[in-house]
């Protein structure tokens, strides 16, 4: 006689995990959206929660406090850049070359919920140790970019230019779409980073 065993109505561990995930998901990116929106004095965690339809207490349980949920933002942000980062340094190619890919990632990011984030969000409104963190990770970043202007100019690839000058003329130029892009609007991420890239590019191609 075939024994039947009866589905449990509890969830795995698996299961459980997975669901906090989402739902921690789901509380950073109403979050980080918010924060873009309105900027992060502007905004409560009860606007968080209201818009989730939580209690606040909630999002304690999965983030932590108002500053801990925008440094999870802007480490998001700010891992994805780096990711991008370190992979143009490993790639192969001309330093122009694996600068310009760099540069469209860069910006497509900066389009991003939490790569806007990262652009957006003043250091002062984070701790000391917030903020210090925060400026050495996007030092970290800015030291990747200096590289690949300088062996683009070693490599003849690049038209001997200041190094720091150009890499803060760059920032500057690829940091602007986070605060104009429309995501509804007619240019997708990927082609404004492509039109940005070229414009500012051209300046630095041999002559």
């Amino acid at each position: 006689m075939t024994k039947l065993v009866a589905a449990s109505p509890f969830r795995t561990r698996e299961e459980r995990e997975r669901e906090r995930e989402e739902k921690r998901e789901a509380v950073l990116l109403a979050a980080v959206r918010m924060f873009n929106a309105r900027g992060y004095h502007a905004t409560s965690l009860d606007d968080v929660a209201a818009s989730l339809g939580i209690s606040k207490p909630t999002i304690y349980h999965y983030l932590g406090n108002k500053e801990q949920v925008l440094v999870e933002c802007v480490n998001r942000g700010l891992a994805m850049l780096r990711t991008a980062a370190d992979e143009a340094a490993d790639a192969s190619g001309t330093g122009f070359d694996r600068l310009r890919a760099f540069l469209c990632r860069y910006a497509q990011i900066n389009m991003d919920d939490f790569g806007r984030c990262v652009i957006l969000t003043n250091d002062e409104v984070l701790s000391m140790d917030s903020a210090t963190r925060f400026r050495a990770r996007k030092r970290e970043i800015d030291a990747v970019v200096r590289a690949l202007i300088a062996e683009g100019i070693a490599d003849g690839s690049i038209a001997p230019v200041d190094v720091r000058f150009a890499s803060f003329a760059l920032a500057g130029a690829l940091n602007w779409p986070a605060r104009w892009h429309d995501p509804d609007g007619t240019l997708t991420p990927e082609q404004v980073a492509e039109k940005l890239v070229d414009v500012v590019m051209n300046g630095m191609a041999p002559r």
